[in-house]
């Protein structure tokens, strides 16, 4: 008994410990699934905007900034990513993070650019489809950091291992070089790129990289020679002077200083938080694992420094003694140390920058430059060396991180590229870089169209047409071959004679003007001033992301892109290795007359081939949104991201993904969360996932027309269906959470109970036993204890020899059963042998059956197709035959009436000629009148007053009376827009035009303000809850006027409040109502001529409300005030309501008349009138 008491005392510690080992692994296990929450979980704001309930511009943007707020910057429409840049660093890139969203559904967790990047992945891993990214927004929205943490979450969860290492380390390694050539500062972005950067990163079929293929489109290289103020030429100038040693400064013979150079702007050298020094060191050793050569990365250095020391040489002008001008170099110490850094003969160089060559056929003709067209040779070398040294650069890197296998390659592109710019000085860049985002929001609006459809038509759910606004016109006007912006500056460019912005502008004007996206100054027929907002060399483009206004300077030549042949053959004979591989045209031996392709051409050739690569590939979009424009942290414009949200067609984007169904989820991960909330699918579902789906559905009652089964996927059409069944799911959650928490309670004490009795019985047989042994011990001691030993003796071998029985008798036992079961086992097995031979014999035999059924209909089908085919080639043959018949005999009916026709004709020709000649000439002016009158139209708006000239005089009255009906079918038109809220509004200001114009001087300046009527929210302050309690009625007007002291002229602050029938004063501290006066008591209102606010309403005499006479008061908004006032009081008497206006006028102040009269006078506290009681009858008001 002692044995078995204490085994069981320690088996209930073992059982203790083991519970609380249960429970905290499940507190654990739970720990660990709060990490892991649904993208519906703990949702700050909407996680996707497709459930954003209701949908407007204002929700949207409410939704992002309240997102904004909590940090989190992500936030999904459908499968399209939005990142709100938030100008500081967040902790949610962490290895941990990236482990997180590893292999996860894409909706499963909260939103996150890592969710998108692990989604593109895993297709293109395991499904095999080539993904693209595009990465699009304004310059300074993030996007460069996106595609950086873009490739950093693929290369931390692709493969391992050393030569997979090596490719992903130089595929990341191959950013610092290209931003630091590559990118500058702009007013906008510390670190904006000024160059489109498209990435294909190509894997083997396990996922893991190969290698990569970088494409560059359209360097800024305007910026090496000019920068706007409070911009920075490209980072590489900065890094190289602060961070280089001072011996490889003097080897490259440059200085630290950097105001001794020409090319970079001072105002903005450095920036805060930016360290070019240590950027410098993170370059030369990015460029080192990318594969540059010592050598190399010393001839990139010596090119950088050699364009640096470009923009410090000057000219000056020598005449000749032709009297032609020429530019001579000011100080050739410049030059010639530039000529040691490339190993350029100085004469050869000095030569080039002074005289220009031109061949034609045979002949060589040399003029000399001027001084202007000097500077202008001198920074198009440094343009075209600085230039040529990016796109060598890329093509370096390309060669190094390209896959070196020859094996089919998965591809995932990454595109970054430059946001769309509005400027106050846009130029030939900005409006290619915006050719480029209207092309990319083409493909978006097309692609995602087009996957939405797609998925549609996958999961058998039925399409419907989303109208949506389409860009390709906007694209057509840049791009036509014929007639387009890009095709016009190649003519202009190409086409013999003096060719200028100017004439650019002209051939525009001629050709674009009637396009309605197209604005410039001149209009098409005429040269008189269309639109004088317009400056003179400008035209303006309505893109998708708002109108952009374009300076035409500049565009021929930097469209032209030339650099003089001189240049070029200079430093083709350069000793300098890089140098002379950039410039291959300047080879004698390879001349070749003919002209370059212009810069626009070769843009527009590259950004097709762009978009012909990226429809090959399954998109992936992150739209990227800039909060302010002060790149700070916590700050969010409205009004800025409002307009992104526009251009960006976000809005329409939500639209498009719920215009048939707002969410659709699969079928296994949406019973997994709902099924809480059937009987029949709780806790496990046996069957398919769609048809636990079903029943769910059916038993929660959902209407039928709110959801529709697909394929693969539930799809919901209206969010609050969804949030309805997250509000289920989470009282239901909450009632199982109770319930486990009292089974475990149950549980817990149940087990502790019976535990304790377990324990008091094991003690009480304890204490039994010693009991009874003692008892015994003391009563017989003298006479048991000789035979004690014996019968212990007896007893243990009594026990022995039955405990070897009973082990004997269980080993039969239990060998007995074991032969029954093994005999049992055969037989089931025997049972199920036959069976399965049986029914496959039956399987295979049907399966006979039905091959021979398949043949002979097979057989039957192709016959009767024979059949069929044969009759409809007889039916097709007759009826060809039967129309021929019909042709002919159609031929010769014509003929004969044409030949009838001319005979008659020939007839009465002479007799009535002369009168048809008239009426077809007049028909013809006319048709040519009202054609030309469709073409000269102009615009819809009422107040333009244009109209074409009358053509011919006898049209004068036509002319007149066309006008007049067009003028009032546009008007119609105009106030058809007005909604009911804006006739009352215009209702309201036509009856204060009426009241005071020309009449009071403080009109004019009311008329932009609209009419608010309620400036206190009465209902929302809880100040004046005593106050709103107290009327029943609808407030109109609710205002603070100041009320003007009968005997002093002081004033107080009183709540004015104008309701269907009552004229109330409140005080604004209490809210008590102070004075209540029905509307039918007021019989006038006065007031002055004067820019003043003060106003008199006049009380009926011998009413209760006129006892303390007329009110006096002074407001802010007086026209509104009375305007409502006179249509409040006209709609409830049906009188009009007086109005006074006169600097004089009669205030009845108890029993005294009082006159109060308004002067001209100088004010101390500025432009505010003052008040003054002067007698007991005069109240004097001095207005500024």
């Amino acid at each position: 008994m002692g044995g078995s008491g204490v085994g069981r005392g320690c088996g209930g510690e073992t059982r203790r410990e083991t519970t609380h080992q249960a429970v905290g692994f499940q507190q654990e296990t739970m720990a660990k699934m709060e990490v892991k929450t649904s993208l519906l979980d703990n949702m700050i704001g909407v996680g996707d905007m497709v459930l954003l309930e209701p949908l407007s511009e204002e929700t949207f943007i409410n939704n992002l900034k309240k997102r904004f707020d909590y940090n989190e910057i992500y936030t999904y429409i459908g499968s399209v990513v939005i990142s709100v840049n938030p100008y500081r660093s967040l902790p949610i890139y962490s290895p941990e993070k990236v482990e997180d969203y590893r292999n996860r559904n894409f909706y499963e967790l909260s939103p996150h650019i890592f969710a998108l990047s692990d989604e593109a992945y895993r297709s293109l891993r395991d499904q095999d489809k080539d993904q693209c990214i595009l990465i699009t927004g304004e310059s300074g929205a993030g996007k460069t950091e996106a595609s950086k943490l873009v490739m950093s979450y693929v290369a931390a969860v692709c493969g391992k291992g050393a030569e997979v290492n090596q490719v992903k380390e130089q595929l990341l390694q191959s950013n610092p070089v290209l931003e630091a050539f590559g990118n500058a500062k702009t007013v906008r972005n510390d670190n904006s790129s000024r160059f489109g950067k498209y990435m294909d990163i190509e894997f083997d079929f396990k996922g893991d990289p190969l290698g990569g293929v970088i494409s560059n489109y359209l360097l800024e290289k305007s910026r090496v020679v000019k920068q706007p103020r409070g911009e920075r030429n490209f980072h590489v100038f900065y890094q190289l002077l602060s961070g280089a040693s001072e011996e490889l400064l003097d080897k490259l013979k440059l200085e630290r200083d950097f105001s001794r150079y020409n090319y970079l702007s001072l105002d903005s050298a450095t920036v805060n938080g930016v360290d070019d020094a240590a950027n410098f060191r993170t370059v030369r050793n990015a460029m080192q694992i990318v594969g540059f050569m010592d050598h190399e990365a010393e001839s990139v250095l010596e090119v950088v420094a050699a364009v640096l020391k470009l923009g410090n040489i000057e000219f000056k002008p020598e005449s000749r003694v032709n009297g032609l001008d020429e530019s001579k170099i000011k100080d050739k110490n410049e030059l010639k140390e530039i000529c040691e850094l490339t190993g350029i003969d100085q004469s050869v160089l000095e030569r080039a920058f002074s005289f220009r060559t031109v061949e034609a056929k045979q002949e060589k003709v040399s003029t000399t430059l001027n001084v202007a067209q000097a500077y202008y040779a001198r920074d198009a070398l440094a343009k075209n060396l600085y230039s040529r040294l990016f796109s060598w650069l890329v093509n370096r890197i390309n060669e190094s991180i390209k896959a070196q296998t020859k094996v089919r390659k998965k591809v995932m592109g990454v595109l970054d590229i430059y946001g769309f710019e509005i400027f106050e000085d846009n130029s030939f860049e900005q409006f290619i870089i915006n050719y480029c985002n209207e092309k990319l929001q083409q493909i978006f609006i097309e692609l995602t169209l087009k996957e939405e459809q797609e998925e549609y038509i996958r999961e058998g759910i039925e399409w419907t047409h989303i109208d949506y606004f389409n860009n390709a016109i906007i694209c057509d006007l840049i791009e036509n071959n014929t007639n387009g912006i890009l095709a016009m500056l190649d003519e202009e460019c190409l086409r013999p004679g003096t060719v200028t912005d100017e004439t650019f502008l002209e051939k525009l004007n001629q050709v674009c003007a009637t396009h309605q996206h197209f604005e410039s100054r001149m209009s098409k027929c005429s040269r008189f001033l269309n639109d004088t907002s317009l400056p003179h060399s400008c035209f303006r483009i309505q893109h998708y992301a708002g109108k952009v206004l374009y300076q035409v300077e500049g565009f021929v030549d930097k469209n032209n892109d030339l650099l003089y042949r001189d240049l070029s053959q200079a430093m083709w004979k350069a000793g300098h290795a890089l140098i002379k591989s950039l410039f291959p045209e300047g080879n004698p031996s390879k001349i070749n007359l003919k002209r370059p392709p212009t810069a626009g051409s070769q843009f527009k050739a590259s950004v097709a081939t762009l978009m012909k690569n990226l429809q090959t590939k399954n998109p992936n979009y992150i739209r990227c949104i800039k909060p302010n424009d002060k790149k700070a942290a916590h700050i969010f414009n409205e009004a800025l991201v409002c307009h992104q949200i526009r251009y960006l067609g976000l809005l329409e984007n939500v639209r498009v993904r719920r215009a048939g169904y707002a969410f659709r989820q699969a079928y296994e991960p949406c019973l997994e969360r709902y099924k809480m909330l059937c009987k029949q699918t709780w806790p496990h579902w046996k069957g398919p996932a769609r048809a636990g789906v079903e029943v769910l559905f059916n038993e929660l009652e959902i209407p039928m027309e709110e959801y529709s089964f697909g394929r693969s996927k539930i799809f919901i059409r209206n969010p609050r269906t969804l949030f309805k069944l997250e509000d289920l799911r989470k009282q239901r959650l909450e009632d199982l959470a109770t319930l486990i928490q009292k089974i475990y309670r149950g549980w817990k004490y149940r087990t502790r109970f019976l535990l304790m009795k377990k324990s008091q019985i094991v003690v009480a047989a304890w204490y039994r036993r010693f009991a009874c042994m003692y008892y015994r011990y003391v009563n017989r001691t003298a006479t048991i204890f000789p035979f004690i030993p014996q019968q212990q003796k007896r007893y243990h071998q009594t026990k022995s020899s039955a405990l070897v029985i009973q082990s004997y008798i269980r080993g039969w036992k239990a060998r007995k059963i074991l032969r029954e079961l093994k005999h049992q086992k055969r037989c089931e097995e025997a049972v199920t042998t036959i069976a399965a031979y049986w029914h496959g014999t039956q399987a295979r035999r049907e399966l006979s059956r039905l091959k021979e059924a398949a043949r002979n209909k097979h057989a039957i089908a192709v016959i009767w197709a024979y059949w069929l085919g044969s009759k409809a080639r007889r039916e097709l043959k007759r009826l060809k035959e039967e129309a021929r018949r019909k042709h002919a005999v159609a031929v010769i009916w014509a003929y004969w009436l044409g030949l009838k026709v001319r005979r008659e004709y020939r007839k009465f020709f002479r007799a009535n000629a002369g009168k048809k000649i008239y009426e077809f000439t007049l028909q013809r002016i006319m048709q040519k009148y009202f054609l030309e009158m469709k073409n000269k139209m102009p615009s819809l708006s009422p107040v333009d007053k244009n109209w074409p000239s009358r053509p011919y005089l006898f049209l004068d009255s036509t002319h007149k009376e066309l006008k007049r009906m067009f003028h009032l079918w546009r008007c119609k038109k105009y106030r058809d827009q007005f909604t009911d809220q804006q006739k009352l509004i215009y209702e309201e200001k036509l009856e204060a035009s009426e009241l005071f114009k020309d009449k009071k001087a403080l009109y004019p300046s009311s008329v932009g303000q609209p009419f608010q009527g309620a400036y206190l929210e009465i209902n929302k302050n809880p100040k004046y809850k005593k106050l709103k309690d107290a009327i029943e009625e609808k407030i109109i007007i609710a205002e603070v006027v100041n009320k003007i002291n009968r005997a002093n002229g002081k004033s107080t602050s009183r709540i004015f409040l104008l309701t269907n029938n009552n004229l109330l004063l409140a005080d604004q501290k209490s809210g008590q109502i102070k004075s209540e006066v029905p509307l039918v008591d007021v019989t006038k209102v006065s007031m002055s001529s004067q820019n003043d606010g003060f106003f008199a309403v006049h009380l009926k005499e011998g009413s209760e409300a006129a006892s303390k006479g007329d009110f006096l008061f002074s407001s802010d908004h007086l026209i509104e005030m009375a305007t409502k006032l006179y249509r409040t009081t006209l709609s409830q008497t049906k009188q009009k309501l007086s109005i006074e206006i006169s600097d004089e006028f009669l205030v009845q102040f108890r029993q005294d008349k009082v006159c109060v009269k308004f002067i001209q006078g100088n004010q101390k506290n500025g432009s505010v009138p003052t008040c003054k009681r002067k007698n007991n009858r005069l109240l004097e008001v001095a207005v500024p």
